[in-house]
């Protein structure tokens, strides 16, 4: 729960929550510094949120969606709707 009480990294996940594929990690349209991106990142694979694998010169992360809902089932889609902003 640590992992996703920072408004930047529930973005992060709301972002790879939409998306199907895994996400080059400069392509998160974030204005941060690279470190502070590094560190957001390691956050969330230290706690299992996302997994990330290096092809070619890039590093690609995902969500470990299968993963979460198996162990924690209706939870990820909670935090994700709950923080929504209404329009």
């Amino acid at each position: 729960m640590h992992a996703l009480s920072d408004p930047t990294r529930l973005e992060m996940v709301r972002r790879l929550a939409e998306d199907t594929a895994p996400r080059p990690c400069g392509t998160f349209g974030f204005d941060l510094a690279k470190s502070t991106m590094t560190h957001h990142f390691r956050i969330l694979r230290e706690a299992g949120v996302i997994e990330q694998h290096r092809e070619g010169t890039s590093k690609l992360t995902s969500l470990r969606r299968v993963d979460l809902d198996e162990r924690f089932p209706g939870l990820l889609d909670a935090i994700l709707s709950a923080s929504q902003v209404p329009a």
